[in-house]
C-alpha cells in the first residue's frame, strides 16, 4: 500500500503533467493524494520541499533504471545498449528526467532553491535529505560509475580507464537521442550503441570501425565506413 509520501509525489507529478509548477497548489495536491495539508507539510515542509523531493525521485528512478538495464542478459554491448535505450525512454517519459539529463529546465518545471540557501527548517532531518539536483555531468558520472561497476566483473582483464570511456560514450550517444529524438523510437539507440561499443578494444572489438551496410559493399578499412551511422529498428518502450 502506498505511503502518504508516495501518494503526494504521485499527485504532484500528475498535477505537473497538466499545468505549470507555478500553478500547482499544495491544497490541490493534498486533496488529490487524499491527505491533509498538514500531512503534506510534515512530509515536505512546503512547496519547495515537495519540488526537491520530486527531483530527487526522478534522479533515483533514473539511476535505478540504469542498474536494471545493466543487469540484463548479454555481454557488454547488449547491456550498454539496454542502458542507452532506457536513458532515452526515461527522458521522453519524464520531463524532470529530461531536464536533469540535459540541463534544459522550462518555466513549467519545479526549480527548488539550492539546499544550502534554505537555512533552518522545522522539517525532520530525514525529510531534508532531498538535495539540490545534480548537474547533467554529475548525473552522467553517476550512471557511468554504475556501468563500470556492473561490467567490471565481466572482463577482468580489461583496461578500467578504457571501459569508463566506453561507458561514457554510450551514455552520451543516448543523450544525443534524448535531445534530438529519432522518429523510430528509443530502441533505435541500441543498434548504434552496440556498433560503437563493438569498435572499442576493451569491449572485445578490433578498435576500428566495421563495415556499414549502405546497400552496396563497403570496405571495412574505408574511412567513409566509419563516418556513417547505422539505423536501428524501433522497439518496445517503457516509461520511467
Amino acid at each position: 500500500m502506498p505511503t502518504a509520501r508516495e501518494e503526494l509525489l504521485d499527485a504532484a507529478l500528475s498535477a505537473l503533467a497538466t499545468r505549470p509548477w507555478t500553478s500547482v497548489r499544495m491544497v490541490d495536491v493534498a486533496y488529490a493524494a487524499g491527505v491533509s495539508r498538514q500531512t503534506l507539510h510534515n512530509e515536505f515542509g512546503g512547496k519547495d520541499g515537495l519540488a526537491r523531493a520530486l527531483v530527487r525521485e526522478a534522479v533515483d528512478g533514473y539511476l535505478a533504471g540504469v542498474e536494471r538495464a545493466l543487469g540484463s542478459a548479454g555481454g557488454t554491448e547488449d547491456r550498454l545498449a539496454a542502458t542507452a535505450a532506457w536513458t532515452v525512454r526515461a527522458a521522453r517519459a519524464n520531463v524532470l528526467v529530461r531536464a536533469l539529463l540535459t540541463g534544459c529546465w522550462s518555466e513549467r518545471l519545479p526549480r527548488p532553491a539550492p539546499t544550502a540557501a534554505l537555512g533552518a527548517s522545522p522539517v525532520p532531518g530525514p525529510r531534508r535529505a532531498d538535495p539540490w539536483p545534480p548537474a547533467p555531468a554529475e548525473l552522467l558520472r553517476r550512471a557511468g560509475e554504475r556501468a563500470v561497476a556492473a561490467l567490471d566483473t565481466e572482463r577482468p582483464s580489461h583496461d578500467p580507464q578504457a571501459l569508463a570511456v566506453t561507458c561514457e560514450i554510450a551514455l552520451r550517444l543516448a543523450l544525443s537521442y534524448a535531445l534530438v529524438p529519432a522518429a523510430a523510437g528509443a530502441e533505435e539507440t541500441a543498434p548504434l550503441v552496440r556498433r560503437v561499443v563493438a569498435w572499442a578494444p576493451d569491449a572485445g572489438g578490433p578498435g576500428a570501425p566495421p563495415p556499414v551496410e549502405t546497400g552496396r559493399a563497403v570496405s571495412g578499412t574505408s574511412p567513409r565506413a566509419g563516418a556513417r551511422s547505422p539505423r536501428g529498428s524501433p522497439g518496445r518502450s517503457r516509461s520511467a
